[in-house]
């Protein structure tokens, strides 16, 4: 008599297999998901980071250069922050010949509103300076603190900038989905006679 042999071999069954695959198929939707989670957030921060960094180099040249203001060693008159609404004019006698009527010595700082950007004019045509900016905006100050229109008695500015995000969140809601941040510095030329 003959005996039967029995497969021995052993393997995955169709159902046990399909079962392995849903499960991958699950780790791997779970891990993807995170992905995704953790690579938006990370854009996000990243954007904030930027818009962040952006705001306050911008501020800082603009106060360095706000405290050159009025810089007159010739003592020729020079006025170092004339009164004006609208731009953000700082003068300085940096070659000391008693005007400001070179490159660097008038420097103008106006916003630009539709393209979103703070505009640098140096004598040489108005160029970008800061972009992704919702606001720029200048108070200028007396002796005591309060508000004037007199450039004689500027004795210090209120400087606003209003930086925002370059791409909208769409999962943030406020401000159409634009992240912002604001930054206010005072700046107390010490050229300005007191």
């Amino acid at each position: 008599m003959r005996c039967s042999r029995q497969n021995r071999e052993n393997g995955f069954t169709l159902i046990e297999l399909l079962i392995a695959m849903a499960l991958a198929l699950v780790v791997i939707g779970a891990l993807s998901g995170a992905f995704v989670s953790h690579r938006k957030a990370f854009n996000t921060q990243e954007q904030v980071s930027e818009m962040i960094q952006g705001a306050r180099a911008a501020m800082d040249m603009i106060g360095s250069e706000v405290k050159m203001a009025g810089y007159d060693p010739t003592r020729a008159g020079i006025i170092g922050i004339p009164y004006s609404a609208t731009q953000l004019e700082v003068r300085a006698d940096l070659n000391g010949d008693g005007d400001t009527s070179d490159t660097h010595e008038d420097i103008i700082y106006t916003y630009d509103s539709g393209n979103k950007q703070i505009d640098r004019n140096t004598g040489g045509g108005a160029q970008p300076f800061a972009e992704n900016i919702q606001s720029f905006t200048f108070q200028y100050l007396d002796n005591g603190g309060n508000a004037t229109a007199t450039a004689a008695d500027i004795r210090q500015i209120q400087i606003t900038i209003t930086a925002r995000t370059a791409k909208p969140d769409p999962d943030y809601s406020t401000n159409s989905g634009y992240r912002t941040y604001t930054l206010t510095s005072y700046v107390t030329p010490p050229n300005l006679d007191f």
